[in-house]
């Protein structure tokens, strides 16, 4: 298993986020985890990228243990964090943030080739390399820091709300773009709101409530439960 997380609490303060939340993701696997906003969705992810305090728990990656380790060391094990709203570095431009992303992999060969096929997958960062990126409509930004978190060429992507504020145009070249990536043989955990999107790109999901994890399954089993469809899929 590529990641696998058993029992964890975290959060900020006096209170936990996170209530004893066990998930796993296996290479090449894409999971989903919904939830309403203050669900602990974000908070989850930012745990495993060694930003939000973990209590007790364990979170390991490729056989590391994160929860010892520094959080700015965790991309150089092969995890790729895309933050909920974007957070590129507005007064540099398309290219420079991308190659922001590949800080701890500076020394691989394959940049270049990377950067062209992130250019392939987005051809409107191409049109806009020049540009800076607090210039870009909020889905280019979002392209942006995608392909930013994809120059580190990880095993591991995490993506946090990548449809949130977004277009249905633009929510649709987002949503193929993780399509692709889950193809190319990069796990995926995916967190977002819009459980149909999420659903349609995952083999498995977890729904978390409060910061507890109150149901998983299958893509297909989640998508056909009725507390999930009224809740999250406005059926």
């Amino acid at each position: 298993m590529l990641l696998e997380i058993k029992d964890l609490c975290a959060g900020y303060g006096a209170a936990p986020v996170l209530h004893n939340v066990s998930l796993s993701v296996d290479s090449g696997e894409t999971v989903s985890v919904l939830g309403a906003n203050t669900a602990g969705k974000s908070t989850l992810l930012r745990s495993i990228s060694g930003i939000t305090p973990v209590r007790r728990g364990s979170i390991k990656f490729d056989g590391h243990e994160l929860i010892d380790m520094n959080g700015k060391d965790i991309p150089k094990l092969g995890i790729g964090h895309v933050p909920e709203g974007r957070h590129v570095f507005p007064k540099m431009s398309v290219v420079d943030n991308l190659w922001m992303g590949a800080f701890c992999k500076r020394k691989d060969k394959k940049l270049a080739e990377r950067m062209d096929g992130i250019m392939q997958m987005f051809p409107r960062l191409r049109e806009r390399a020049s540009q800076l990126a607090g210039t870009l409509s909020g889905g280019e930004q979002q392209m942006v820091a995608i392909g930013r978190a994809l120059m580190s060429n990880p095993k591991l992507l995490l993506l946090d709300e990548p449809s949130h504020g977004l277009a249905p145009v633009v929510v649709d070249e987002v949503h193929e773009a993780i399509v692709r990536i889950a193809k190319s043989g990069v796990a995926v955990l995916l967190v977002e709101q819009n459980a149909a999107l999420a659903l349609q790109v995952a083999s498995r999901g977890m729904v978390l409530q409060s910061g507890h994890a109150v149901l998983e399954g299958t893509a297909a089993e989640l998508a056909a439960n009725p507390d999930v469809r009224k809740a999250y899929l406005g059926i």
